[in-house]
């Protein structure tokens, strides 16, 4: 099976960093893209930054120059390191990838909350 599992978010003041990783299992992530969305109470999911088969990636407009994500694939995990968080940056980051025949698979995310 194939499972996600976000980490690294916090209570952090702005200008702070957090760098989440999204642990994946079942599955290489050396082989596959993976983006990072978020969610605020309220609001629509949304994405944040993705990074394709090919480690190509692209990023919203908000994530643009503060936020990068990569792959790790000796820990086969994928890291948004996050720079000079905002208020607006608070929601709860989730990792997702598409598993081909797994089907679509969502970790459970992981809280920031960014304190002005």
């Amino acid at each position: 099976q194939v499972h996600l599992v976000e980490s690294g978010g916090g209570l952090v003041r702005a200008g702070e960093s957090l760098k989440l990783s999204c642990a994946v299992s079942g599955i290489s992530v050396s082989r596959e893209g993976i983006g990072w969305y978020r969610q605020a109470p309220g609001k629509e999911r949304d994405v944040v930054a993705e990074i394709g088969i090919y480690d190509s990636t692209r990023y919203a407009e908000f994530a643009k120059d503060r936020f990068t994500i990569s792959k790790d694939n000796a820990k086969n995990t994928v890291v948004l390191q996050m720079n000079n968080l905002e208020p607006e940056d608070t929601a709860v980051y989730l990792c997702s990838l598409d598993a081909g025949s797994k089907g679509i698979v969502w970790g459970q995310g992981t809280q920031v909350t960014v304190s002005p």
